[in-house]
């Protein structure tokens, strides 16, 4: 059986390692070892903050709907209990934009709920 080298494949994957580690400062763009751990750790934290940013997204629109519900003298917790008692089936993000950009829109979605509440006790 003939001998194989490695060669190619070998310098396909440090040509990939490299592109990546573009724009990287010192050693990390240019020497393998260094530059293939700091491209591993970025594609570590890449992964994890795709799944962290929905978390994120989901708690901005909490702070903004609990402080919108606020301002007409209600819990963020009971105006969403009041939303599904009324049967409104809009998700947070639509209900911080409606918080954000057209106050008096969610002004109404509060009543609503307040009616919801009042019935149920």
């Amino acid at each position: 059986m003939p001998r194989t080298k490695g060669a190619v494949p070998r310098n396909a994957r440090k040509k990939k390692i490299f592109k990546a580690a573009k724009g990287y400062f010192g050693g990390r763009k240019n020497l393998y070892r260094t530059a293939k751990d700091a491209v591993e750790k970025g594609w570590e934290h890449a992964y994890r903050d795709r799944k962290k940013k929905k978390r994120n997204f989901r708690r901005l629109w909490i702070a903004r709907i609990n402080a919108a519900s606020r301002e007409h003298d209600m819990s963020y917790s009971r105006f969403m209990n009041g939303l599904s008692r009324a049967g409104v089936e809009l998700d947070r993000k639509a209900l911080a934009d409606l918080a954000v950009r057209s106050p008096e829109a969610f002004a109404a979605l509060v009543d609503r709920a307040k009616e919801s509440l009042a019935e149920a006790s």
